[in-house]
């Protein structure tokens, strides 16, 4: 489920992850590897590094952490993502 929702969510980027890819992608980050809207356990992250275990979301100025976004970052952090 979650790998057909990554895909949907990759073709359909907002400019902000777009402009964010364009920067991370081809290892242009001091050569880090990223994937862009990846599965990690049974969430879709934005972004993520897997051999720094870096997770980066891209959320609008409007965006308010709600129940489920606290909940995603303490089961990341509880598998050693930052």
């Amino acid at each position: 489920m979650s790998r057909a929702v990554a895909k949907v969510l990759r073709k359909n980027p907002t400019e902000t992850e777009r402009a964010l890819w364009r920067d991370l992608r081809l290892r242009q980050l001091k050569g880090f590897k990223f994937r862009r809207q990846q599965p990690v356990g049974p969430y879709v992250v934005d972004f993520v590094c897997l051999e720094k275990k870096l997770v980066v979301e891209v959320d609008g100025g409007q965006h308010v952490m709600n129940a489920e976004d606290l909940e995603r970052r303490v089961w990341l952090e509880s598998q050693g993502f930052y």
